[in-house]
């Protein structure tokens, strides 16, 4: 498998993907042509023009699913897939829909290259159930992809102890995933991104790290340029009601 697996598609004070331009291009090397999956935005016009928008940059040609009278049909024909950034719940709900979670994860196992950001990685995961979002649908089930074997929970905030935030930091909300469930989650922080080879897994970044998170252990802390291929030999256990 080729995977990019971006935390965020925004940088502060930069334009839309630009941290990530490199990585991006390198993702592409030999793609003519993208096809986009905005469905975890509601307009899906404005979010394919915008993509569209960066990847002309790049001298690439950009296609929005959602203009395929046979979504299935656009996958099975692609030269790589970006899956994009917004609500978790509404994008799995509209894969599931349309008939594309097996789809897109029988090609990409065959070496279409993937390309998420935010709720596009998390669709890379197992299951949605490490995601920042609101459940503002509800798809038929939890179960993701699952392109890599652990969770991931993009746009990691670390605790402030400054803060006057009196709900859970996102460190108290992974322990109490792991407390029902026995997979270990990478939590991406902002500007840090996933490159998949096959077996190989390495974190990128332009400055942040990851933390990744394991039951009844201490987070451990990991800079850009770790590999993490270790990751992509775990054996998930998962609550058996929403998997």
């Amino acid at each position: 498998m080729k995977l990019l697996l971006l935390s965020n598609s925004a940088a502060p004070g930069r334009p839309y993907l630009d941290h990530a331009r490199d990585a991006v291009a390198e993702h592409l090397a030999g793609v003519e042509e993208l096809l986009f999956v905005p469905y975890a935005l509601a307009d899906h016009d404005s979010y394919t023009a915008k993509v569209a928008a960066f990847m002309r940059q790049l001298g690439r040609r950009v296609r929005g699913i959602h203009t395929e009278d046979d979504p299935r049909a656009a996958v099975a024909r692609a030269q790589a897939v970006f899956v994009g950034g917004g609500n978790s719940f509404r994008l799995l709900a509209t894969l599931q829909r349309t008939g594309l979670v097996d789809t897109l994860a029988h090609r990409v196992r065959a070496g279409l290259p993937y390309m998420g950001s935010s709720a596009g990685t998390n669709m890379a995961c197992p299951t949605l159930r490490t995601t920042n979002d609101m459940p503002i649908v509800e798809p038929a089930s939890f179960a993701a992809l699952g392109l890599v074997p652990f969770q991931i929970n993009p746009h990691y905030l670390d605790p402030d102890p400054s803060g006057t935030h009196m709900g859970e930091t996102r460190e108290e909300r992974l322990s109490q995933f792991l407390e029902e469930n026995d997979v270990p989650v990478l939590g991406l922080r902002e500007g840090t991104w996933l490159r998949g080879d096959d077996d190989t897994l390495t974190l990128c970044g332009i400055e942040a790290g990851a933390r990744l998170f394991t039951a009844g252990a201490e987070p451990v802390e990991y800079a850009p340029g770790a590999d993490l291929s270790a990751l992509m030999a775990t054996k998930a256990r998962f609550d058996h009601r929403d998997a």
